[in-house]
């Protein structure tokens, strides 16, 4: 086949696929609007139970490669007052990364600063090394709190809301 033709078809099919997302973004903009102070406390809530870590007793933390997934976070601990002096972030950064850039890339990103951040865990493998696009590339970012009475609050809400899915 004429490498013409194959490319005239992937452009084609590209704005075909490029229009029914656009769709369902318009219609899921739609369905969603905007969020009320209980909708980010029950997606905070899921977001947490499906991302945090919760055997780490006093400790509400979240890991994420993804800046907007943590500011996500940030949004909701900010909802749930905790005080930000409770907050430190740890970056898990490989070999090759430039641990100054990635510390000031993610402080820019989730506007916090410098000082919250605690010395960077370094893998031994490369970033170069991986074979396959993972995350942003710009390393794994733990925001932690360390706060005994919401780690409490916040996994008896984890609780009913396992009750809520649990069989009759």
């Amino acid at each position: 086949m004429d490498g013409r033709v194959i490319r005239l078809f992937r452009i084609t099919m590209k704005k075909k696929s490029d229009l029914r997302l656009s769709i369902a973004y318009t219609q899921a903009k739609k369905d969603i609007g905007k969020m009320s102070k209980r909708d980010l406390f029950i997606a905070g809530l899921y977001l947490y139970w499906g991302e945090g870590t919760k055997a780490d007793r006093g400790n509400v933390c979240i890991a994420n490669t993804d800046p907007a997934v943590i500011r996500a976070f940030l949004k909701w601990m900010h909802m749930m007052s905790f005080p930000m002096e409770d907050l430190y972030v740890r970056l898990h950064l490989y070999a090759d990364m430039n641990i100054e850039k990635e510390m000031h890339y993610w402080s820019n990103e989730l506007s916090i600063p410098v000082s919250r951040f605690r010395k960077s865990y370094i893998k031994k493998s490369l970033l170069t090394d991986l074979t396959y696009k993972n995350g942003f590339g710009h390393g794994t970012c733990n925001l932690r709190f360390e706060n005994m009475l919401k780690w409490e609050y916040i996994m008896m809400a984890l609780k009913r809301v396992r009750e809520l899915h649990t069989r009759p």
